[in-house]
């Protein structure tokens, strides 16, 4: 498996409609405001993305239409979050039918397992269904299942795993990674917060949350990193860290779609059991976002 994956892919929301159905033109319009910040990526149907709220034909539709959208101008990846291997596979045959370029990989998202064995059995099987890479997400705090570096070496025979979305929010497990699986996956932070003091310990990538309200921002800080521009990475996140505390809480998506509300990319509208915010609450995450729309830092003409 040749794919290497790199750089930021974010993890887009699926937009909808006041009354919650699907609205894929807003969707695209999205789509080319971050392909425009010179993202490497994207990830549709990721938790950002509402997966598990959406019907099965959903899921599909959005795939079909936004692979159409980005036309190949880069990888194309679908969340799979199926309650069942048996429908994450049909999903990912079906998803490599229509033109995707890979997968993100969530466990089995009903079924909190203390079991590594089953972790494993999900995992291989999936991947065993298609041809196409997969990336690994691991995020035990919220999915109750930890992908530890040594089970991402027992996976390591499994070819089409190719990255792995580390959001155990432990930065030690970066550096436990490099010395346990080497280069063997292309290792992404998934915790928008963490994400300096991981790219300091290595990353090849960022699944951006937050960034996709402020795609060029985003984009500015992943580069300073690439070129150890620590300072003036610094800097920047100094400014971004109260809004990417907006994707670590249990409410990051209605937070993100009020982001990205409010700076002219989308609509906050979500799908139930997910209500967009009222009272106190929604007048506390309006002003994090509202201050950093106001500090916004002014940024060099990209080349």
């Amino acid at each position: 498996m040749k794919s290497r994956w790199h750089g930021v892919f974010p993890a887009i929301t699926t937009q909808m409609h006041r009354d919650g159905s699907l609205d894929l033109d807003g969707t695209a319009a999205h789509v080319e405001a971050l392909l425009e910040s010179g993202v490497a990526g994207m990830v549709f149907l990721g938790s950002l993305g509402e997966n598990q709220s959406l019907a099965a034909e959903e899921k599909r539709e959005v795939m079909s239409e936004m692979t159409r959208v980005v036309a190949g101008r880069v990888p194309v990846l679908s969340g799979v979050a199926e309650t069942s291997v048996v429908e994450a596979c049909s999903y990912v045959r079906d998803c490599e039918a229509i033109g995707a370029d890979g997968f993100m990989l969530m466990p089995p998202m009903v079924y909190k397992s203390p079991d590594p064995r089953e972790s494993l059995h999900h995992f291989r099987t999936v991947a065993r269904a298609t041809g196409l890479p997969i990336m690994v997400y691991n995020n035990p705090i919220s999915y109750g299942h930890d992908v530890t570096p040594e089970l991402f070496a027992e996976l390591a025979d499994q070819k089409n795993l190719v990255a792995l979305k580390e959001s155990s929010g432990n930065t030690r497990r970066i550096t436990d990674l490099h010395n346990t699986v080497g280069d063997r996956y292309a290792i992404f932070t998934g915790v928008d917060d963490l994400l300096l003091e991981g790219a300091i310990l290595g990353l090849d990538g960022w699944v951006a949350g937050t960034g996709i309200a402020f795609p060029a921002e985003n984009q500015y800080l992943w580069e300073l990193t690439r070129r150890g521009e620590w300072e003036k990475a610094r800097d920047i996140y100094r400014w971004f860290a109260p809004l990417l505390h907006l994707d670590t809480h249990p409410k990051f998506v209605q937070y993100i779609k009020l982001a990205v509300q409010e700076c002219g990319l989308g609509a906050e509208w979500t799908r139930a059991p997910r209500l967009t915010l009222t009272g106190a609450e929604r007048k506390a995450v309006l002003k994090v976002i509202h201050d950093g729309i106001a500090r916004r830092p002014k940024l060099p003409r990209r080349k």
